[in-house]
């Protein structure tokens, strides 16, 4: 599979060959959907908190005597069925998280890269770099390669704290990580897929070869 690489100034300067193992699996879309609802779930925090009627405050005293008044029975005000009363089955603090396979992992990114590959949305870059930290050097970099203002992935070989910055203020658009903690949800998240040509050797060694191999 061959995919063009652009140099700084977005011109196509030749045609690289990509890891059929790595790039041109098949796809198993269940497996992805699978990890990224796995990995969606661990991101929540999981604090939401609702009182019981134990934790509402007051309702210590009966509201009125028991019979003689025509009225319903009634023991608090705190009841679930009064209005300020406490919450029946309401949520409360607990994880979310979901522990996947490390192979099911590596197995996923194969998935979602390959997946990205098939759709023709994935470029290859010569270098990613940030002088002085400045925005809008990336948006110039950026602007001149075909991903059409889409919402895009850039995979580096290193984060540096210069391309940090420069990158922290393009997060909706682009969004920079590192080849090396890449993994199957952050792919799946965005449209278009950059690649720098040094990150490509770290992708097929965080993979691993025997895992690519079960991919095909």
């Amino acid at each position: 599979m061959k995919v063009p690489l652009y140099s700084k100034e977005g011109k196509k300067q030749k045609d690289v060959e990509l890891s059929a193992a790595l790039f041109g699996a098949r796809v198993n879309k269940r497996l992805l959907a699978l990890v990224n609802k796995a990995f969606a779930a661990n991101l929540r925090h999981g604090t939401a908190q609702t009182k019981t009627r134990k934790d509402v405050r007051g309702g210590g005293k009966k509201p009125w005597k028991q019979k003689g008044t025509g009225r319903a029975r009634a023991g608090s005000t705190r009841s679930p069925v009064w209005r300020g009363g406490g919450t029946v089955f309401g949520p409360h603090p607990r994880s979310y998280y979901v522990n996947l396979p490390k192979g099911m992992k590596k197995q996923a990114l194969v998935s979602a890269l390959s997946l990205r590959a098939s759709e023709n949305n994935i470029v290859v870059l010569e270098a990613v770099q940030s002088q002085n930290g400045k925005t809008k050097e990336l948006v110039k970099l950026f602007s001149a390669l075909p991903v059409q203002g889409k919402s895009t992935l850039c995979v580096v070989k290193d984060f540096g704290e210069p391309l940090k910055r420069a990158s922290r203020n393009m997060s909706e658009w682009v969004r920079v990580r590192k080849a090396a903690d890449l993994n199957a949800y952050h792919v799946l998240r965005r449209t278009k897929l950059i690649i720098e040509e040094d990150a490509l050797p770290v992708l097929e060694a965080a993979v691993g070869a025997a895992q690519t191999a079960k991919a095909e």
